[in-house]
């Protein structure tokens, strides 16, 4: 089997600048270092890595003994850097509830001290809660995601649910802040009685490269059970109705969308965000051709049935769910024919299909207004097949650029 390249494990090691062995260090928790300095003393090393639900800054003893974290407690510290004696550590905080500022803290000991005010002056709007959600899947694997509940959660009451699915897939979701988001505005679903879930299933970051590379030759499959798993868990603890429930991501969340409408009709509404239908015209479309060989292990003339299996495409029929197709004019990553594909293999059969394409827009949406468009058309979407409100996302979005 060829070496795996983008479910990617690395090692760190040291050796001497004039040549030598290079002589491997511990092993980091999730084989994913980004190293950002030495030690003034030359006895650690310091680096970036991804730990379940938090960006943190580690140590690694140059003598062969474990990490020791830097940045412990709870939230993401990112983008760091330290002083020359490496004494003071200054990165950027943040987490569910907390807008990113710049802290600094002694290297030795956490302990942050906020030097920023970032967006201090804007008012502070009811926020839905967000927690660390664990479950068990089909096959008894532990999962972990984050749950966000409504702005205004009452226990005892059900709310509709929205599963959000992260792309990559070797993507995760961290305790990052939930009134800032490129694509899926997570506290505008909460302010209108979501609870929105998003799971970090097998493929993620954040777990080890096993639980990384777990969906290698699975997409769609096990990281499906593992999604259900955790919506399951929602619906017998009476927190959301079984029957009020959307499904969304973008990439390859976009891609599990779509798969998933194929496997069940539970989900009352969908939306793909440039999402991978069809693993086979998407292998010789992509600018990346070798990815899914690496991951399905073998070019797509020499497993035709398996990419014919993880494919919506090939599992479109029958599909019902009405389903909102978001995708940029200029994605070379997941080019405009896969939700093309998609959109009129929905359309031809009759399932409630409306397909956005953005101009100028590569993978990911970058203009201000695009961003706020898609958050409205979601919600107006989300709003209309599961509530069964009807909601002017143009005019929202055209009141909100006033």
């Amino acid at each position: 089997m060829a070496a795996i390249r983008w479910a990617r494990r690395s090692d760190l090691y040291v050796m001497l600048i004039n040549g030598g062995e290079p002589r491997k260090l511990g092993k980091s928790l999730d084989d994913q270092a980004n190293i950002l300095d030495w030690s003034a003393d030359g006895k650690e090393l310091y680096y970036a890595e991804t730990e379940r639900t938090s960006s943190r800054v580690f140590a690694l003893p140059i003598n062969g003994g474990k990490q020791r974290v830097v940045t412990s407690g709870s939230g993401n510290s990112g983008g760091a850097s330290f002083s020359g004696d490496t004494k003071t550590l200054a990165a950027v905080h943040q987490s569910p509830d907390q807008s990113p500022q710049v802290i600094l803290s002694a290297s030795a000991k956490f302990a942050p001290v906020k030097i920023t005010k970032v967006n201090y002056e804007f008012p502070k709007l009811p926020m839905g809660r967000t927690e660390i959600m664990k479950w068990k899947s089909k096959d008894g694997t532990e999962i972990e995601g984050l749950l966000t509940y409504p702005a205004n959660f009452t226990t005892g009451r059900k709310y509709p649910l929205l599963l959000n699915i992260h792309g990559g897939p070797a993507g995760v979701f961290t305790e990052s802040y939930t009134a800032a988001s490129s694509v899926y505005p997570l506290q505008a679903f909460a302010a209108a009685d979501y609870v929105i879930l998003r799971p970090n299933p097998r493929g993620s970051s954040g777990y080890g490269a096993e639980f990384r590379r777990a969906n290698i030759n699975d997409w769609g499959f096990g990281d499906y059970d593992d999604d259900m798993a955790g919506v399951d868990v929602l619906i017998e603890k009476g927190i959301v109705y079984q029957d009020s429930l959307g499904v969304m991501g973008w990439s390859y969340g976009g891609f599990m969308t779509s798969f998933i409408i194929t496997r069940t009709k539970r989900f009352k509404a969908a939306s793909v965000g440039a999402g991978v239908t069809n693993l086979m015209s998407f292998t010789g479309t992509a600018d990346i051709p070798g990815f899914l060989p690496d991951y399905f292990l073998g070019e797509p003339w020499d497993n035709f049935a398996t990419y014919q299996k993880h494919s919506a495409m090939f599992n479109v029929k029958g599909v019902s769910t009405p389903t909102l197709i978001l995708h940029g004019e200029k994605d070379l990553r997941v080019p405009l024919s896969q939700g093309q594909e998609f959109y009129n293999a929905l359309k031809r059969q009759g399932c409630p299909a409306q397909m956005v394409v953005y101009p100028r827009t590569p993978h990911g949406p970058q203009e201000p207004k695009f961003i706020l468009d898609i958050g409205n058309r979601l919600l107006a979407w989300f709003e209309q097949y599961i509530r069964g409100k009807i909601v002017d996302a143009a005019a929202s979005t055209k009141t909100a650029e006033k």
